[in-house]
């Protein structure tokens, strides 16, 4: 085997690894759509190097800082209060409303 052999295997050998891994998009954020008991939706956005929520909500952009919390994520910012059980049950409160429950769609 040469040197040209040698680099061309190499290549191929990197391309068949970029093929099959996840794009970086899929592999760095996740969107989740939410409908709530009080008729509100919202979607919500999580980024791999970012530990806050970003919504949009009510056609305005809101990014939530992650809070405390003993079980599950609780992220709190602008009036606005997210909540994600370890359930999965997921709570919203804001615009001086109740707290509603909310459901993927």
């Amino acid at each position: 085997m040469n040197w040209r052999n040698i680099t061309i295997f190499g290549a191929a050998l990197g391309l068949a690894a970029v093929a099959t891994m996840p794009s970086q998009a899929s592999a760095q954020s996740s969107f989740r759509n939410y409908r709530c008991a009080d008729g509100s939706q919202f979607t919500v956005g999580f980024f791999q190097y970012d530990k806050r929520a970003h919504l949009q909500l009510d056609g305005k952009a809101v990014t939530l800082p992650k809070r405390w919390t003993l079980s599950g994520s609780r992220y709190q910012g602008k009036g606005v209060t997210l909540r994600i059980t370890k359930a999965g049950v997921t709570t919203l409160k804001h615009a001086r409303r109740r707290t509603a429950t909310c459901e993927q769609t």
